[in-house]
C-alpha cells in the first residue's frame, strides 16, 4: 500500500480530535438513602477545593469533613467555564443551566432586588429564553416549587437557587450576617451563598466563609442535614469543587452516587434530587419532580464506607491532580502519537521504497514490527492507570514514561510469542487484550479509563463510567479485529467446518457489546448501535453467508434494537442501576426525549465545525473507503495482493472501516470517533495488509519459520 495516500490525510481528522479532547478513593459499599429531615441547609462556597482545606486554615471546613462525608463535586453546566450564577441556575432547574456569558469569562451575576420579605430576580424570564438553545430541559423554579413548606434564601446565588420561573423569591435575606437560629428553623429549607473565591483573594474570602459558616452550623436545629457545597467558580481552569454533607446517615464517609458510579464523585445535576430526597419529597419518575428530572439524569447522593480523613482527603486532591495533568498533557499526546506514526510508516516506506519484491518484504517486515507498537500504545496508556502516578511528584512524566513501558512490553511480547508464526498473530494478540482489558475494566467501575488519554475526564463530565468517546473507535476496532484473527485460527485448524469460527466470533462480539452497552456495566448507547452490525456483518463473513437486501437490512437496525432493548431494561429493571441509557427510556416515554435529541444531534453536528480542517473528515473517511473497496482506482498493488492471500481479510477490512463511521453517527461526540482511532487504525490496517501480501518466510528478529495463510513461503517465493 502507497502510505503517502492514507497518511496525507491523517493531521485533518487528528486537528479534529485534538480539539475534543475521566483514581480516586476505592469502591466501598453504599448506603440507602436516609430519611426525611426536619431541614436542610445548603451552603455555598463557589469555588472551593479540596486542597484548600485544612485543619489550621478552614478549622470548620475541616471539623465538618471528619464528622460528614466527603466528596468531589463536578460543577460542569453548559460550558468548560462554569461560573457561580451557573451553579445557582443549575440547583434552581434540576438541569443544566447558565447564565448568559462565554467560555472566556464570566458575565455580570443577575441582579437580586430586595421587595418586602422576598426579592426579585428581574432577569431570570431572560435567562429562562437563553436557556432554550441548549435543550437541556430545566425544569425552571423546582426546588422552591417541590420543598414541602417555605424556603429561605441568604444572598444573591441563594436567590437564584430559589426564585420563581417569574423570577419571584418568597423570602430572601440579603447578607449572611441576617442568619439567627429562628431564620434557620422557620423554613425546612434554607439556601445560603456564602461567595465566590475569587482567583485573587481566595485566602480572606475563604477565611471569611469559613467563620461565618461556623456561626451557621453553631445555630442549626437538631435533626439538621448539612450540604456544604461550591456551585461553579471564577477561574477559566475547571478544577473539581467541594463537596460535604454532614448529617443523619452520613457520618464519617465518602459521599457517591448513582449517575457517577465513582465512589468519592458527584455531579452537580445530583444536587436537586439530593435536597429534594432529603426534605421527603418524592422523586421517583411517576412524582411531578421526578418526572422533571428524569430528562436530566441526576441522582441522590448516598454515602459509603471510608477511611481517615487525611488520607481520604489527599485521594480527593489527586483524582483533581490526575484531571490537570489530562487538561494540559491530551492534545499533546495525540499529536505526539499521530506524528510518531506518519515519521516511523512513512520513514520505513521511504527507505525501502521501490517495487522489487525484495523491497517490498523488507517494507511489509518493518511495518509489521512498527504497527504491532503503534496498536500497543492504547493498551499501555489503561494499564498504566494499575499504578497512582497521580500521587508522585511530576505525575505526567510518571504517567506517560509507564504508558510507553507497558506499551513497549506488549510490544515486545507480541513480536515475540508463539503466535509471531502467524502474519496476524501479534495484531491480534494485542487486540485481544485491548478488548478484553478494556471489557473488564468497564464491568469492574472503569478505574483503567480514568484520566487516561483515551479514557475518561470526569472534568467534561460527559461520561464517568464505560467506553469513552476516543476509546469507542479503539474498542470496536480491536474487538472487531481480535474476533477475525480467532476466527481465522478456527478456520485453519477445522477446515471442514465453519462453525466453530462463528462461535468464535459470537463469543467476543457478545463479550465486547455486553460490556460497553448492558446498562449495568457501560451502558454505552453509540457502542451499541455501532458495534452489533459490525460483528453480525463479520460472523456472517466467516460462515460465508452472502448477504441480500432482506440481511442488509435486518442487520442495519440490529445496533438500535438491542440498544433499545437495553434501554427498556435499565428503565424498568432497577438491578441494573441507574444508566444513560434508562434515563433516555424514562425521557422518552415522559415526553422529555426531544431536548436531548436534538441537543445530541447539535453536538454531532458542531464536531465538524470545531477548526477549518474539520470539514475534511468525511472527505478523509469517504476516501480510505474507497482505497479499500476499489484500491485499483488508486493504483494500490498491496491491497488486492492482500485480499487475493486471505480472501476473508476484505470483510474484515471494511468492518474496521465501519465501525468507527457508524460509531461517528451514532455517539453524540460525532466526528471524535473515527478521528481518535486513526493512529491506532491507519498503522493497523497498512501493517496488516502489507504483512499478509508480503509475509515471508523467515523471521527477521528470531529467525523462525513462519506459516502464512497459503502455507509456508521461502524469502525468495514471490507474494
Amino acid at each position: 500500500m502507497r502510505p503517502a495516500a492514507v497518511w496525507s490525510a491523517l493531521p485533518a481528522c487528528l486537528v479534529a480530535a485534538l480539539a475534543f479532547a475521566g483514581s480516586g478513593p476505592a469502591s466501598a459499599q453504599t448506603f440507602p438513602a436516609t430519611p426525611a429531615a426536619r431541614h436542610v441547609v445548603v451552603v455555598g462556597i463557589s469555588g472551593l477545593r479540596w486542597s484548600e482545606v485544612s485543619a489550621t486554615a478552614t478549622p470548620t471546613l475541616w471539623r465538618l469533613a471528619g464528622q460528614g462525608s466527603v466528596g468531589s463535586l463536578v460543577d460542569y453546566a453548559v460550558l468548560p467555564l462554569t461560573c457561580p450564577a451557573d451553579g445557582w441556575l443549575t440547583l434552581n432547574a434540576g438541569a443544566r443551566a447558565q447564565s448568559d456569558h462565554t467560555d472566556a469569562a464570566c458575565g455580570a451575576f443577575p441582579a437580586v432586588l430586595p421587595s418586602g420579605a422576598g426579592a426579585q430576580v428581574p432577569a431570570l424570564p431572560a435567562l429562562e429564553s437563553y436557556n432554550n438553545q441548549f435543550h437541556n430541559t430545566p425544569s425552571w423554579g423546582l426546588l422552591s416549587r417541590e420543598s414541602p413548606g417555605c424556603a429561605t434564601a441568604v444572598g444573591p446565588g441563594a436567590a437564584l437557587a430559589l426564585a420563581s420561573p417569574s423570577g419571584r423569591v418568597a423570602s430572601y435575606l440579603p447578607s449572611p450576617s441576617d442568619i439567627t437560629a429562628g431564620v434557620l428553623s422557620r423554613c425546612p429549607l434554607t439556601v445560603v451563598d456564602l461567595g465566590n473565591l475569587e482567583s485573587t483573594e481566595r485566602g480572606p474570602v475563604l477565611a471569611s466563609a469559613d467563620s461565618e459558616l461556623a456561626r451557621i452550623v453553631a445555630d442549626l436545629p437538631p435533626d439538621t442535614t448539612l450540604l456544604v457545597t461550591a456551585p461553579g467558580a471564577t477561574t477559566k481552569g475547571p478544577h473539581l469543587q467541594l463537596a460535604l454533607v454532614s448529617g443523619p446517615g452520613y457520618q464519617a464517609g465518602l459521599l457517591d452516587a448513582a449517575s457517577t458510579r465513582q465512589p468519592g464523585l458527584v455531579v452537580l445535576t445530583d444536587l436537586t434530587p439530593t435536597v429534594l430526597g432529603w426534605l421527603g419529597v418524592p422523586v421517583s419518575a411517576g412524582s411531578v419532580a421526578g418526572t422533571a428530572l428524569a430528562a436530566v439524569g441526576g441522582a441522590q447522593i448516598t454515602r459509603a464506607d471510608r477511611g481517615g480523613l487525611a488520607a481520604t482527603v489527599r485521594s480527593l486532591v489527586g483524582r483533581d491532580t490526575a484531571e490537570q495533568v489530562w487538561r494540559s498533557t491530551h492534545s499533546a499526546f495525540f499529536w505526539a502519537y499521530a506524528l510518531a506514526d506518519i515519521v516511523v510508516m512513512a520513514g520505513i516506506g521511504l527507505a525501502f521504497w521501490g517495487a522489487a519484491p525484495e523491497q517490498r518484504r523488507r517494507r511489509a517486515r518493518w511495518w509489521r514490527v512498527a504497527g504491532v507498537f503503534a496498536v500497543s500504545v492504547p493498551a499501555g496508556t489503561f494499564v498504566a492507570n494499575l499504578v497512582p502516578w497521580w500521587q508522585f511528584a511530576h505525575p505526567a512524566v510518571w504517567l506517560y514514561a509507564l504508558a510507553a513501558a507497558w506499551a513497549a512490553v506488549i510490544g515486545a511480547a507480541a513480536l515475540l510469542g508463539p503466535w509471531r508464526r502467524d502474519p496476524l498473530g501479534p495484531f491480534g494478540v494485542i487486540c485481544l487484550l485491548t478488548v478484553v482489558v478494556l471489557g473488564v475494566d468497564v464491568m469492574t467501575g472503569s478505574r483503567l479509563q480514568l484520566e487516561t488519554p483515551f479514557g475518561l475526564s470526569v472534568l467534561q463530565a460527559g461520561r464517568f463510567y464505560g467506553i469513552g468517546n476516543e476509546a469507542l473507535g479503539i474498542y470496536g476496532i480491536t474487538g472487531l479485529l481480535a474476533a477475525a484473527w480467532l476466527a481465522l485460527l478456527a478456520l485453519r485448524r477445522y477446515p471442514s467446518s465453519r462453525r466453530p469460527a462463528v462461535a468464535v466470533v459470537a463469543a467476543v462480539g457478545l463479550f465486547a457489546v455486553f460490556a460497553s452497552g448492558w446498562p449495568g456495566f457501560g451502558g454505552k448507547v453509540g457502542g451499541t448501535i455501532a458495534m452489533v452490525p459490525c460483528f453480525l456483518l463479520l460472523a456472517g463473513a466467516v460462515a460465508g453467508i452472502k448477504l441480500n437486501w432482506r440481511l442488509v437490512l435486518l442487520v442495519a437496525v440490529s445496533g438500535l434494537a438491542l440498544f433499545v432493548i437495553f434501554a427498556l431494561i435499565s428503565y424498568l429493571t432497577p438491578v441494573t442501576g441507574k444508566s444513560d441509557i434508562g434515563s433516555f427510556a424514562g425521557s422518552s416515554l415522559h415526553g422529555h426525549s426531544g431536548g436531548l435529541l436534538l441537543r445530541k444531534i447539535n453536538s454531532n453536528l458542531g464536531s465538524l465545525s470545531v477548526n477549518a480542517l474539520s470539514p475534511l473528515s468525511p472527505i478523509v473517511v469517504v476516501v480510505t473507503g474507497l482505497m479499500l473497496w476499489r484500491p485499483s482506482w488508486f493504483g494500490l498493488k498491496t491491497v488486492p495482493a492482500a485480499y487475493a492471500a486471505e480472501p476473508l481479510l476484505r470483510p474484515v477490512m471494511g468492518v474496521l472501516w465501519l465501525m468507527p463511521v457508524l460509531g461517528w453517527f451514532a455517539d453524540d461526540s460525532g466526528v471524535i470517533v473515527p478521528a481518535a482511532a486513526l493512529p491506532l487504525a491507519l498503522p493497523l490496517g497498512i501493517a496488516i495488509l502489507a504483512t499478509t501480501s508480503h509475509f515471508d518466510g523467515q523471521s527477521r528478529y528470531r529467525n523462525t519459520a513462519v506459516t502464512g495463510p497459503s502455507g509456508p513461503r521461502t524469502a525468495d517465493q514471490p507474494a
